[in-house]
C-alpha cells in the first residue's frame, strides 16, 4: 500500500503504455491521479524516454526525488519489437504521415533480408526521422516538417547490439532489436528499405525493455489506477 510520502520520496513505475497516447499525456494522467488521491498540490512526476504515440510498450515514470535518476534509466539499453512495411515509404517513416512513394519488390529473398540486418550492427551513423522531437534554432523538427520546410539533419552514432528479423511475410517484416539510447526504430525500418534496394516504413512498435526492466513487469493505466485508488489517503 503507497503513501503520499511513498510517492514523494520517489518512485519507480512501470507502465504499458497505449497506443495513441503521447508520453506526456501518460505522466499528467498518473500525475493527476496521485495529486487526486492524496490531496496534495505537487508532486514531481517525469518519463525516462520518450515513446511515440503510435508505438506502444514500457514506459518508466519517476516520482519525487526519483525523478533524479531519470537520466540513469534513459542512458539504458532498450529493446524493441515490430513490423516494417517493405515497398513503401512515408514522409513520418511510420503510420502519421500517407505513403508517398511505392518501390519494387519482387528482388527481395529471405537470404536478403536476413543478411541486409548484418549492415545495421554495432556502431553505426543514423539520421533522425524529421518528424522528430530533436530542436533545431528553437523550434521542434516536426514542427518544421508540418509547416512544409526542409532542414538538415545531422547523423548521429548510435550502436545497434541485436537486430534479427523475427518472421517474414511480404510485405511484413517482424523484428526484434536490441539498440543504445538515441536510436530511431523509425530510421531504422527507412534505412533499412534503402539497403534492400526498395523503400520500406514502420506499421507497429512496440517497447519491450529499458535496461533490467520488462514490459512483462508493468502496470496498464487503469491498473495503477485503480491500485493507487484503493491506497489509503
Amino acid at each position: 500500500m503507497s503513501t503520499v510520502e511513498d510517492f514523494k520520496e520517489g518512485k519507480v513505475l512501470l507502465i504499458d503504455k497505449p497506443l495513441e497516447w503521447t508520453s506526456f499525456q501518460v505522466v499528467n494522467k498518473l500525475r493527476w491521479h496521485i495529486r487526486k488521491q492524496f490531496d496534495i498540490k505537487k508532486i514531481k512526476v517525469g518519463h525516462a524516454g520518450t515513446l511515440d504515440p503510435l508505438a506502444t510498450g514500457l514506459l518508466i515514470i519517476c516520482t519525487g526525488k526519483q525523478t533524479k535518476s531519470i537520466e540513469t534509466y534513459q542512458g539504458q539499453l532498450k529493446e524493441y519489437t515490430g513490423t516494417f512495411v517493405i515497398g513503401s515509404t512515408t514522409p513520418s517513416y511510420d503510420l502519421e504521415t500517407e505513403i508517398n512513394e511505392t518501390f519494387p519488390t519482387d528482388h527481395i529473398t529471405e537470404e536478403l533480408i536476413h543478411n541486409t540486418t548484418q549492415q545495421f550492427t554495432g556502431k553505426i551513423q543514423q539520421k533522425p526521422p524529421i518528424f522528430s522531437a530533436i530542436k533545431k534554432d528553437g523550434k521542434r523538427l516536426y514542427e518544421l516538417a508540418r509547416q512544409g520546410k526542409t532542414t538538415e539533419i545531422q547523423s548521429r552514432e548510435i550502436e545497434i547490439f541485436d537486430f534479427e528479423i523475427t518472421k517474414i511475410n511480404l510485405p511484413n517484416l517482424e523484428f526484434r532489436v536490441v539498440c543504445s539510447k538515441g536510436t530511431y526504430i523509425r530510421s531504422l525500418a527507412h534505412d533499412f528499405g534503402q539497403a534492400l534496394q526498395s523503400g520500406a516504413h514502420l506499421s507497429v512498435l512496440r517497447r519491450t525493455k529499458i535496461g533490467d526492466f520488462s514490459v512483462g513487469n508493468a502496470q496498464s493505466i487503469d491498473e495503477f489506477v485503480e491500485a493507487l485508488n484503493s491506497s489509503s489517503k
